[in-house]
């Protein structure tokens, strides 16, 4: 998988996580998945409430492996 399409956001605390994958975003088409690895707790919290603020579909998360997916 491309480069374009995945986000290590391992170490990085809130709102870095988002904030990188908002700018990540910016860069796909309509319909294109972007998967983030993040092992900030707050993430739990912050990567959906971004996809349902901006208008992203939180296809599926993986809360139980280390690091945490959300695509």
């Amino acid at each position: 998988m491309s480069d374009l399409y995945t986000l290590d956001a391992t170490g990085l605390l809130c709102p870095l996580p988002v904030l990188k994958a908002r700018k990540r975003l910016q860069a796909l088409k309509s319909g294109e998945e972007l998967t983030v690895q993040a092992d900030d707790p707050a993430a739990i919290i912050d990567m959906p409430h971004f996809c349902m603020e901006a208008g992203h579909e939180l296809v599926r998360t993986d809360l139980d492996s280390s690091p945490q997916i959300y695509v």
